[in-house]
């Protein structure tokens, strides 16, 4: 394939999986500029339009969609074969690409895999925080992280982490000026940070438990954030009720700068998963990556989910 047919391709698929041109450009290394150059270049060669671009979004035509469904998984079995080819040297390398909230890439992903940047300095690592529940062969990664109890079928998957609570939390100075709650229920009272998924397309509701019974409660407040740090930095500041990890919240409770709200209500999850495609042969920098992370509890293991 020439080169700037290749490269063209290239820069519409990081376009179509991004939706935004400035992403896409940072992604691929060059300016908007360029990128929008390169994909006016293969329209006019084409001569057919293959995105719609708004103010706001671009997204694929539908005959950028029939390219990409053609000639996408040829690039991405392209791109494998060069991989593995590289993974003939004497050090593994090759860039690997990981999506994962930006939680589990600070605490997680992040503390055990800088280390092998060290050792390894033929390996690229690309980490995307993202929330939705992405689609990681569509979306061109090697990896996602994923709790327990939100793995697709017919991947492999890895545990990575022990299971953890999610805690209710509120700063001292708010609760001094409000009756706490008692209940669940009494949650409506209160000013409640809420979360925003993408994936669901609304707000999270807070997983409960009650007794015996499980509670998705929906919660209501004047804040709402896409992302679970600033959330918990509210919280801090004293704007209401949080429902964050409860590792990023243990120092601040044993400090008094935050205060346990219905402790008896907090919910346990199943802890984090590494996967991967079930089709995808497993590079040595892909088994640098998985041995890296996996979860030492005597008994962890690679498995095929069938949840």
């Amino acid at each position: 394939m020439a080169k700037e047919p290749y490269s063209q391709l290239l820069a519409l698929m990081a376009v179509a999986r991004e939706r935004n041109f400035t992403r896409a450009a940072a992604q691929l290394g060059m300016s908007q500029s360029m990128l929008s150059y390169t994909i006016r270049e293969m329209e006019k060669r084409l001569d057919i339009r293959l995105l719609t671009r708004t103010t706001r979004s671009v997204a694929l035509t539908e005959a950028g969609e029939r390219l990409l469904d053609a000639v996408g998984p040829r690039l991405s079995d392209i791109e494998a074969q060069l991989l593995a080819v590289a993974e003939l040297g004497d050090t593994p390398g090759g860039t690997l690409r990981i999506t994962a909230s930006d939680h589990a890439i600070d605490t997680l992903l992040w503390p055990k895999l800088a280390p092998l940047l060290h050792r390894y300095p033929r390996l690229h690592l690309e980490m995307h925080s993202d929330y939705a529940l992405t689609d990681i062969v569509q979306g061109r990664y090697d990896f996602g992280v994923r709790t327990g109890d939100s793995l697709a079928k017919d991947i492999c998957a890895v545990r990575i982490a022990a299971d953890f609570r999610l805690v209710i939390v509120a700063a001292p100075a708010y609760l001094a000026e409000r009756t706490p709650p008692r209940t669940p229920e009494e949650l409506m009272n209160h000013d409640c940070i809420n979360l925003r998924l993408p994936t669901l397309g609304n707000l999270y509701a807070w997983e409960l438990t009650h007794g015996e019974r499980e509670l998705n409660v929906r919660v209501s407040g004047r804040l709402v954030f896409n992302g679970i740090y600033q959330v918990f930095n509210a919280a801090v500041a004293g704007h209401g009720l949080a429902y964050v990890p409860e590792d990023l919240a243990a120092p601040y409770l044993h400090s008094g700068r935050l205060l346990p709200v219905l402790p008896d209500c907090w919910r346990t999850f199943p802890g984090f998963h590494l996967y991967y495609s079930s089709q995808r042969e497993v590079s040595r920098a892909m088994g640098l990556v998985i041995e890296a992370l996996r979860y030492d509890d005597g008994h962890a293991q690679s498995t095929h989910s069938s949840i």
